[in-house]
């Protein structure tokens, strides 16, 4: 069975996913039975094209690439361009929507408008954006169970190292009664540069200069964007009804050169962690800078890299590390959730 999909953002990660679509379709057809057909590319800033045969997406790439425009897309019979994200929602064809519209991680919009109106038009959706998992997730969780279809956000937590898919399948059976992660690249790459002597100011610099951080670092280094991600961890794999507002929240940048001279005499290192715990009926999250013991696998995470350890009452503590984020790995977050779609209908 062929999925048709409707991509809503043609961005960094939808352009890493056409990419994808495009240079495994042989070995997905072949080895999975998966066959994926972009129908619709709608972007605010780049423009909109739908094709109910489906689109070329080596064309679609190539225009956004040369031009910056889904305009320099070629005419054919049947190309319908213009439409905005509700109308590629409701109009196409699809069977899925990949949500990756750039999106207020305070509001949540307008990607939880996006999943209320595919899912009342009974269309699956795949997504990356976090707000939407993080502040709308028993509203849009229960409307896709009440539509029959399903929601797929793997990508929203550690892009695709499969920290959702992982406790939820592999560690199925078992009691979570602790999550803890280092789940910001940014901060995570600063701290380690710190510890190697730099003030935070110059760990800022370096990590804006290399693309870890935003001009605007707040998100990440106030620690908000772990706030997100724990919230969404804590409401998925321990079941919690967590709001964001719920997590308590403290970031790296009062951090002093003292501090980080304390941790070495300790025999520590600081990260910020992502908790959340498990106390009888009680389940609390908070997200702030710890000194952990050398001995803690999260204390040898370095760089821009991401990892998160579940405390299981059968399997023991279990670590997982890997990229939290990219245009391939992202790209492939997308692709994993199409697949379990794709295998859920056959």
């Amino acid at each position: 069975m062929t999925l048709n999909i409707a991509l809503l953002g043609f961005g960094v990660v939808g352009q890493g996913l056409a990419e994808i679509l495009e240079d495994r379709r042989k070995e997905l057809a072949d080895h999975l039975g998966f066959e994926a057909n972009v129908v619709a590319i709608s972007d605010k800033m780049k423009g909109s094209i739908y094709h109910p045969g489906g689109l070329k997406a080596a064309e679609a790439l190539r225009a956004v690439k040369e031009t910056g425009s889904l305009d320099a897309y070629p005419e054919e019979p049947g190309l319908i361009r213009g439409w905005d994200s509700f109308r590629t929602i409701r109009e196409t064809n699809a069977d899925v929507i990949v949500e990756l519209t750039f999106t207020d991680v305070k509001t949540g919009q307008p990607a939880i408008d996006h999943c209320r109106a595919a899912f009342e038009c009974k269309k699956h959706v795949v997504m990356s954006n976090k707000g939407p998992v993080a502040l709308a997730y028993k509203e849009l969780s229960e409307l896709a169970r009440r539509h029959g279809v399903r929601w797929g956000y793997e990508g929203t937590v550690m892009s695709g190292t499969p920290a959702l898919r992982m406790p939820v399948v592999a560690l199925a059976g078992n009691r979570i009664d602790e999550i803890k992660g280092i789940l910001n690249g940014t901060t995570n790459y600063m701290l380690t540069r710190m510890e190697a002597g730099m003030s935070y100011a110059e760990a800022l610099v370096e990590a804006q200069t290399l693309g870890y951080a935003e001009a605007d670092p707040t998100n990440d280094v106030e620690g908000y964007d772990a706030q997100y991600k724990i919230t969404i961890l804590g409401n998925i794999v321990m079941k919690a009804p967590l709001r964001r507002e719920d997590v308590a929240v403290q970031g790296i940048s009062k951090l002093t050169p003292a501090d980080i001279q304390r941790a070495k005499d300790e025999g520590k290192r600081w990260k910020l962690i992502a908790r959340c715990s498990r106390d009888g009926d009680r389940i609390t999250a908070k997200v702030g800078p710890e000194m952990l013991p050398l001995e803690d696998p999260l204390a040898g995470v370095g760089g821009a890299v991401n990892a998160v350890t579940y405390d299981c009452d059968l399997a023991g503590p279990i670590t997982l590390m890997g990229a939290g984020a990219g245009r391939k790995e992202t790209g492939f977050s997308i692709l994993i959730d199409l697949i379990n779609i794709h295998r859920n209908q056959l």
